[in-house]
């Protein structure tokens, strides 16, 4: 036998240093979570063999089934967990426990509030369950060695979790992991047989991998008189819980198995579970958390959902199995039909995997519109989470295109609060008689979309308008042209038409108006030169002198807000309205100074319109001359009074 190497020592990464200060403190809420989060790890590394090997065939060293055990010993005080998984090299411990390598890593620190309940919600998303271990242990010894490597590069890391770690090759026959976690003062309720099995079933008995632990009636872990090895009995049930019967699984087993494939500490919000025969057979357990991750906008992060190839775990979703928009869906898939060795080349091309992908995301829609019709309150949770992401589908999934739309949900111009509560089959139920489109106004926040004089003569004939302020909106109104053949129409581009909406006596004095501002509009037009496309008269303003609006060949102005920058439409258009009194002032009046009102006007329905003055010196400049103007200039000081 090989001597282990010298110890060395190392400093945790800084991230690593304040996390561990979290734990120590008792961050978590519940203290016996430890374990789950150390049995979630072991199963994990199992999977990972069982994958590994599909590839690799001398990865497997021995006959010895797969399982995890634990113990304990009261008169060390300490607690092991181990398992005979894929094992770590010396440079995955360093990785994967001397440092947080997970990518949002500062994201995650700034995440956290201070709240124990929230932030240990945002520990078990995160995935770094194995530092809670310092909740209860001042002293986490862990013995790894990888499957592949011989005996003599195992690895001991030990540390007390106050900044440094020390870490030895040392010669270990079996592969797989063991982690012995010396109690603090005060944990020796958890030496205790009765209490660790407790916990086991509470939190890991859907764990497909036996657990065990020795025999309550063994004496002495060095066996019995005879010389036999002690007696171990499994602990949990031991099978995959997507495979027994939904009669058999209570909510409880639902929860908690959610709770162990999504690293999260909350209940989901609801869940679907299905088997599927035909000309595929597979299984489907999937839910849908009650908050998101703090890494869901993370384009880099992975997906929740987990595939397995008759009960083997093969790999993460990357985008095969559920779209982008339902990314934060959780839970297995199971394939009876796809080989155990399948990669993520032939995911892309097979045609059982689009068959899964097809049938999962109708049930999650089906899923989520039984949310929305018989448990609105849930349904409001899960929109207020996850509302903008599930907008992207109206871009990305033309074929459901029609069932995204309906689970939408709008603030509009009849809500009464901020909170979005209307669904576009309420605006079409409530729309006027007469009324053929429905309306909406793009605008970079809800307070801007509530102040827009875009709203004007809608607010004023009670016409209701949605009011629309996420980014993605752009992709939703430019995606979904229609909705019940009802077209959707933009308040602030092209001309304005409400159709049946505005009587006859209504156009004409609209029209009336565009003859008689004729030469004035032509005087605005000259004075602002390339700044507009056009200038003219307008019926959609009750209050405000003028707006910009987008022609009607444009596309959005908050899609070129984007592009350019400043917020305004390539090609703006400055209407005005013909019954303001500033408006009837300038056509009346021979004003030396119409330039100056001209981009006064202009900046101010930039403004209103929520983009950006290219010039405000110069803005604020004209403006200053006419308000002294109009005021009068003051005569010269005498400077003997």
């Amino acid at each position: 036998m090989s001597t282990p190497t010298q110890q060395e020592r190392f400093s945790f990464q800084a991230e690593v240093v304040q996390l561990l200060d979290l734990m120590i403190h008792s961050l978590y809420s519940n203290k016996e979570i430890f374990l789950r989060e150390l049995i979630s790890n072991a199963s994990d590394a199992i999977d990972r063999l069982r994958f590994a090997k599909l590839t690799d065939p001398g990865l497997d060293e021995s006959d010895e089934p797969l399982q995890i055990r634990v113990s304990f010993d009261k008169d060390a005080r300490t607690i092991t967990i181990s398992d005979n998984g894929i094992g770590m090299s010396r440079q995955e411990v360093m990785d994967n426990i001397g440092t947080i390598a997970k990518s949002g890593t500062r994201e995650f620190l700034k995440a956290l509030t201070g709240d124990q309940r929230k932030d240990a919600t945002l520990i078990g998303q995160f995935g770094v369950g194995f530092y809670s271990a310092f909740i209860i242990a001042d002293r986490v010894t862990l013995t790894t060695r990888r499957a592949g490597l011989p005996a003599a590069e195992g690895v001991r890391w030990e540390s007390d979790g106050r900044g440094e770690y020390a870490l030895e090759t040392i010669e270990r026959p079996a592969r797989g992991t063991e982690i012995v976690l010396h109690l603090r003062e005060g944990e020796d309720e958890l030496l205790n047989d009765f209490r660790l099995r407790t916990i086991i079933r509470k939190y890991s008995d859907h764990i497909s991998l036996p657990i065990l632990m020795p025999d309550e009636n063994t004496e002495s872990a060095e066996g019995t008189e005879s010389g036999d090895a002690p007696g171990e009995t499994v602990v949990n049930r031991a099978s995959a819980l997507w495979a027994r019967p939904k009669s058999e699984i209570g909510e409880q087993e639902y929860s908690e198995f959610y709770k162990h494939v999504a690293h999260d500490y909350a209940d989901p919000l609801a869940h679907l579970h299905a088997k599927m025969e035909g000309t595929y057979e597979y299984t489907l357990l999937l839910f849908i958390p009650a908050h998101a991750p703090f890494d869901l906008w993370m384009p880099e992060s992975r997906h929740g959902v987990k595939l397995h190839v008759q009960r083997v775990f093969i790999m993460d979703d990357t985008g095969q199995l559920m779209p982008n928009y339902l990314r934060f869906v959780r839970g297995v898939i199971d394939s009876s039909d796809l080989p155990l060795n399948v990669s993520r080349e032939i995911l892309q091309s097979s045609r059982v995997v689009d068959s899964i992908r097809s049938s999962a995301v109708k049930r999650v829609l089906k899923l989520l519109k039984d949310l929305a019709e018989k448990e609105p309150d849930k349904y409001a949770t899960f929109w207020g989470e996850f509302g903008a992401v599930l907008k992207e589908g109206i871009a990305e999934d033309y074929s459901n295109r029609d069932d995204i739309a309906r689970l939408l949900r709008f603030t509009t111009t009849k809500s009464s609060t901020d909170t979005p509560d209307t669904s576009l089959a309420d605006y079409v139920a409530r729309m006027q008689e007469g009324q053929e489109k429905i309306y909406y106004l793009i605008a970079p926040t809800l307070a801007a979309a509530k102040s827009s004089p875009h709203l004007e003569i809608f607010r004023e004939k009670g016409i209701e308008v949605l009011l629309l302020s996420d980014p993605v909106d752009n992709w939703v109104v430019t995606s979904l042209p229609d909705f019940d053949g009802k077209r959707l129409q933009s308040v602030a581009q092209g001309a304005s038409d409400l159709g049946a909406l505005e009587d006859a006596a209504e156009k004409e004095a609209n029209e009336k108006a565009g003859t008689e501002l004729a030469a004035l509009v032509e005087r605005l037009k000259k004075a602002l030169g390339d700044r507009v496309r056009d200038v003219r008269t307008t019926n959609r303003l009750t209050t405000s002198p003028a707006c910009i609006v987008a022609g009607e060949p444009d596309i959005e102005m908050n899609l070129i807000r984007r592009m350019q920058g400043s917020g305004m439409p390539s090609e703006p258009i400055l209407e005005i309205n013909p019954e303001h009194p500033l408006i009837r002032r300038l056509d009346a009046e021979s004003d030396e100074r119409l330039a100056d009102w001209a981009h006064v006007l202009y900046g101010q329905s930039v403004l209103t319109l929520g983009a950006r003055v290219d010039e405000p010196a110069e803005f604020a400049a004209r403006l200053n001359d006419l308000l002294v103007a109009l005021t009068g200039e003051p005569g010269p000081v005498d400077e003997d009074s």
